[in-house]
């Protein structure tokens, strides 16, 4: 799924240029199936408002069905979690991605591919962003 997710992004939506590996994680919420995450990075003409539609129609392509229940089983989940322009708030909207400093199966794929990328909010990179989620003892 996440492979020909991708495709479809690279053929419709912009140059796919680097991919992290799949990982599995658990469900946050309801569901009671394990994910399958992953992370790319994506150049592209369009802007937050005009990808993120783009996006929720490839969802939609793949049998995403609209008014799920929140944090429910879905086919495909496509996020903008962060953007080389740096903030962007729109309805319905927000980069960076409001939870991705606290979930390692974004944090870690995002890092495989773009450690030294900067969350515009801490200033810190994925790779420190992880690191302080991963440590035994939590970072101040």
């Amino acid at each position: 799924m996440l492979a020909a997710a991708t495709q479809q992004i690279g053929e419709t939506v912009g140059e796919v240029l680097a991919i992290a590996g799949v990982i599995d994680s658990t469900p946050i919420g309801p569901s009671h199936r394990r994910y399958a995450n992953g992370a790319m990075l994506l150049r592209t003409q369009h802007g937050p408002r005009e990808l993120l539609g783009l996006l929720q129609a490839i969802e939609r392509a793949f049998g995403r069905r609209a008014g799920g229940r929140r944090w429910g089983a879905r086919v495909l989940d496509l996020d903008i979690v962060l953007w080389s322009g740096g903030r962007h708030a729109a309805p319905g909207l927000v980069i960076p991605h409001a939870a991705f400093r606290t979930r390692d199966f974004v944090l870690a794929p995002a890092a495989a591919i773009a450690a030294r990328w900067r969350d515009p909010l801490t200033g810190l990179t994925l790779r420190q962003l992880r690191a302080r989620l991963t440590a035994r003892r939590p970072l101040p």
